[in-house]
């Protein structure tokens, strides 16, 4: 049994890439149950296995006491001086209690237990090995689906991708090579558990990086993305070298870096634009393909901000069911209201003759003296407070679209 155990070990060490000592420290933890299970004798039990020869020694570790109340606990001082005069109170003796046929009886009940440790180890070095791709993609093959995830093999393991991380209308077949986000990997009871995606946006960031050299180098950077998986896309780039135009250089020759992206992702539409630090310059580039002729930003609210853009325009800046407004809202992280020239016109105007029709009221009532009494006390004005016109009423909802980066709908034509 020594010579065939210490050649096991060896075989999972070079096969499986198991360490000799997690097997052996399995090994013997696993006998000393075997031990306390077939031979009640001792309570406190060590075993040593001898990597050289092989062999197997069952050891009692005893407490040298004063007064011994459990001699399978303790030994006296007396008895352990004269196994050796250094002895002190306190200190462990170990007595070899190896029994005869325990070679026999210790491989029949370790067996199991040093299996199911070889398999935690296995695990271990799976889930280590693709912990290192967690947020990276790798390539699959797709092996099975039902109608809750579609199962992809990624060599020593499955991964899983659910519903809401497979590409709408996309058609998995088996044996099917596809490019997948690793988005999540758990140490899970039954082994390493990898979850994949199709939809994470940090897929689309992934595959520009492995199309665009300037951009794995950092010469181009990628701010921000926002998705609509499987249908449209948009992507803020901008230069960190003023010699290389961002956008081009993410487009490619005749397009064929985004295009490659394009038929990775079965024909998901992209839009590149220019991050800058102007604002209302960015935010108008995050609305192309619409022309924009003025951003107005929001007195009241940091985050939000009016676009105007020509009235034949008005439904290409909206975009159908609202994507392109939503996309470029998400994209920039602003709440956009866009509304048309004329719209922003008549507002403007309505805005202007209410305020004109306000500083009038204001100044009749200067030319006459008031007279407090109680009988006329209600009608006494305070001076701050606010005059404004609600023209926003008035207005045809279709003519405009307010969008913000967590809307679920936009109106559009």
């Amino acid at each position: 049994m020594s010579k065939e155990l210490l050649g096991a070990l060896d075989t999972l060490e070079s096969e499986k890439g198991i360490k000799k000592e997690v097997v052996i420290e399995a090994l013997e933890a696993a006998l000393v149950s075997a031990y306390k299970r077939n031979y009640g004798q001792a309570q406190n039990v060590e075993v040593d296995f001898d990597q050289v020869k092989g062999n197997i020694h069952v050891y009692a570790v005893k407490e040298v006491v004063e007064d011994v109340f459990d001699s399978r606990l303790e030994v006296s001082l007396q008895d352990a001086l004269e196994i050796n005069r250094a002895y002190e109170i306190g200190d462990d003796i170990r007595f070899e209690v190896t029994p005869k046929n325990f070679g026999r009886i210790a491989a029949q009940t370790a067996k199991q237990v040093i299996m199911q440790r070889v398999r935690e180890a296995e695990r271990g070095i799976i889930f280590d090995e693709y912990s290192q791709y967690e947020n990276e993609i790798v390539t699959g093959e797709v092996e099975r689906q039902d109608n809750r995830f579609v199962y992809v093999s990624l060599g020593k393991v499955e991964a899983v991708m659910g519903r809401s991380d497979q590409l709408p209308g996309e058609v998995y077949r088996i044996h099917d090579k596809i490019k997948v986000f690793v988005s999540k990997v758990e140490n899970a009871t039954k082994g390493p558990q990898v979850f994949v995606s199709r939809t994470a946006p940090d897929l689309l960031k992934r595959l520009f990086e492995q199309e665009v050299p300037e951009i794995f180098d950092g010469i181009v950077e990628i701010v921000s993305i926002a998705r609509e998986a499987g249908d449209r896309a948009k992507v803020a780039v901008r230069s960190n070298n003023p010699n290389v135009d961002p956008v081009g250089t993410c487009v490619g020759p005749k397009g064929q870096r985004v295009q490659t992206i394009v038929n990775e992702l079965h024909g998901e539409n992209m839009d590149i634009v220019e991050w800058t630090d102007d604002t209302a310059v960015f935010i108008a580039n995050a609305l192309n393909p619409a022309e924009v002729l003025d951003v107005i930003f929001d007195p009241q609210n940091e985050r939000g901000c009016t676009v105007v853009v020509p009235d034949y325009q008005l439904s290409l800046a909206i975009g159908k069911r609202g994507q392109n407004a939503r996309l470029a809202a998400k994209l920039t992280g602003f709440k956009i209201d866009i509304k048309s020239e004329t719209e922003a016109s008549d507002i403007m105007e309505a805005n202007t003759a209410a305020v004109a029709a306000a500083e009038t009221e204001t100044t009749s009532d200067d030319d006459v003296t008031p007279v407090a009494t109680d009988d006329v006390a209600d009608l006494t004005v305070d001076d701050d407070a606010p005059v404004s016109a609600d023209s926003a009423d008035a207005m045809p909802e279709e003519d405009s679209a307010i969008v913000s980066d967590d809307a679920a709908d936009s109106a559009a034509e």
